[in-house]
């Protein structure tokens, strides 16, 4: 088995990328929507490689058993026919080792490179979950890319349902104060900041989870959950410090109702 490695490499990491976009949205862990056709085929092609990897591997293989017996069975008329002496056979007989030790080691690299599957298979079994706390606790605090200014009117009704990054844009730096008044609706994972303080946190992405960066808010007047819970909170803007200001960083929510929901099958929002 050990000479289909790369042909079994090839098929498990393909199969792994299928199974994470063609048979689930999985991949929504990982990039934007718009890549899933790129990652079927890339799936697809890598499978198809490793099918046809294996295929000229056997072939290869059989091909030298067929020399090699063509090659055995010739010596061993010659042989025959010509009454070699007893050293000769010997020197024959270890020759014939020495090419059946070669020719059945031949293509087989070291034993650890199977250690490469590991990876495949643990993609294919158990992919990795989306990024979380973790990765929002090392992101350095996040300022939209707006300026102070007056942004867009929000709809009419309330609760109005915005992302985070949309909430701290208009709390951070939306001098016509358009959430004043307003009850809005966000949807996030907890996480903890000192004491009793937590935040309703987004990861935002650009293209794949590698550029996320992170947009948070602070939340009071709501119990706190355990870290990585996703959470939909419904509340008030609290002002907070001058706009534009690190003093108005993280914006605050003052919440009147938070509840436990499912993590969203696309985790991230986008810029």
């Amino acid at each position: 088995m050990r000479r289909y490695g790369s042909a079994l490499l090839l098929v498990l990491t393909g199969a792994a990328i299928l199974r994470i976009s063609l048979f689930s949205a999985l991949y929504l862990r990982y990039v934007q929507p718009a890549l899933r056709p790129y990652l079927v085929v890339s799936g697809v092609v890598l499978v198809v490689l490793g099918l046809l990897a294996a295929v000229v591997r056997r072939k290869s293989y059989d091909d030298e058993d067929f020399a090699y017996d063509d090659d055995a069975r010739a010596r061993d008329e010659d042989g025959s026919g010509h009454g070699h002496g007893h050293d000769e056979h010997e020197h024959e007989d270890e020759d014939e080792d020495e090419h059946g030790h070669s020719h059945h080691g031949h293509g087989h690299g070291p034993r650890v490179a199977w250690l490469l599957t590991l990876p495949a298979l643990a993609l294919l079994l158990f992919p990795p979950p989306a990024l979380g706390s973790y990765s929002a606790g090392r992101e350095a605090a996040q300022r939209a890319s707006e300026g102070v200014g007056t942004f867009p009117a929000l709809p009419a009704g309330n609760p109005v349902d915005l992302s985070v990054a949309q909430f701290s844009s208009r709390a951070i730096y939306d001098s016509g104060r358009s959430l004043k008044g307003r009850t809005v609706r966000m949807t996030g994972f907890v996480t903890h900041g000192d004491g009793d303080t937590w935040y309703l946190t987004r990861l935002l992405v650009s293209c794949c989870a590698a550029d996320a960066t992170t947009s948070k808010v602070e939340i009071r007047g709501a119990d706190p959950t355990p870290t990585d819970t996703w959470m939909t909170v419904t509340g008030t803007w609290h002002p907070k410090g001058k706009l534009g200001t690190d003093a108005a960083w993280p914006p605050v929510l003052d919440a009147t109702s938070a509840r436990q929901v499912k993590q969203p099958a696309d985790p991230y929002e986008k810029r």
